[in-house]
């Protein structure tokens, strides 16, 4: 593989695509899963694909379809959310189903059946294109600037809301902000792992960094490391053994933070029987 990096622009594009979305999951996942809020990413992933399937019958980038999509989601979820409705579980499955079922229709209306659809389903790494990269880029690139900006604020946000709210900070226009960077991040995600393997992505580079580091900062780099091996391991494997690219490193991202949940409860384990045992003497 590392002769065919050289070689072909697809394999150079892929590698620049696993390294943005690596660096975007290491920097919200840690947020999403640190604020619970899994569900409500895979809420708005999926409402994208509303946006995909106009996208092809409009005849433009279904990419941009699924990030306009993406916002209005997050808009509509984070405005039901601040209301306070007692059933914002239901509200977040209506978005989901909503998304999917409105994709299902566009595509359905327009003439023939677009190939490529499954790649924004299940992903294509190795298929993604200079737009998408730049795109990518871009956007990459605003989560960056918005977490450094406000990177104090964050942290007192994920700390205790009432009290950022208390010490003058705007938790509501965090949540806002937080819910548009996780449709930014969803849709960075989309051309690597696709929308149904994205919640897979976004959380297990996160939740393997909570296992193993304390600060936010170094969970942020922990995870960003982790999603860059994954992408890189997936990638490599897929290249390797002719299968799907987003699966491939869904299914490694997966059977590695088993393990690494493994390693933790042992190691708990281990050392809650020193402690009792020095405390026994």
């Amino acid at each position: 593989m590392i002769q065919a990096l050289f070689e072909y622009h697809f394999i150079q594009n892929a590698l620049f695509a696993g390294i943005l979305a690596s660096i975007v999951c290491g920097i919200i996942g840690v947020i999403v899963v640190e604020k619970k809020l899994i569900m409500m990413s895979g809420g708005i992933a999926h409402t994208s694909y509303g946006g995909v399937g106009l996208g092809y019958l409009l005849g433009f980038e279904p990419i941009l379809g699924a990030f306009l999509f993406s916002i209005l989601a997050a808009f509509g979820v984070g405005f039901i959310k601040r209301r306070g409705g007692s059933h914002f579980d239901v509200v977040i499955a209506l978005f989901w189903s909503l998304g999917m079922a409105l994709g299902i229709v566009f595509i359905a209306l327009m003439p023939g059946y677009p190939p490529e659809i499954t790649s924004y389903l299940f992903g294509s790494i190795l298929s993604v294109t200079r737009m998408d990269l730049y795109l990518m880029l871009i956007l990459t690139a605003i989560v960056i600037w918005l977490i450094l900006m406000l990177f104090n604020n964050w942290k007192a946000y994920l700390f205790d809301e009432e009290f950022s709210t208390v010490i003058g900070i705007k938790s509501g226009f965090l949540e806002y902000l937080l819910l548009v960077l996780i449709a930014m991040t969803v849709v960075v995600l989309i051309r690597v792992v696709g929308i149904i393997l994205v919640l897979a992505l976004l959380v297990v580079p996160a939740a393997i960094a909570e296992m193993f580091c304390q600060g936010l900062k170094g969970r942020m780099i922990f995870a960003i490391i982790i999603g860059i091996v994954f992408c890189i391991s997936g990638l490599w494997i897929s290249y390797t053994l002719d299968v799907a690219s987003g699966a491939s490193i869904v299914i490694l991202s997966v059977v590695s933070y088993l393990i690494a949940h493994v390693i933790k409860s042992l190691y708990i384990s281990k050392r809650d029987k020193k402690t009792s045992t020095a405390l026994s003497k």
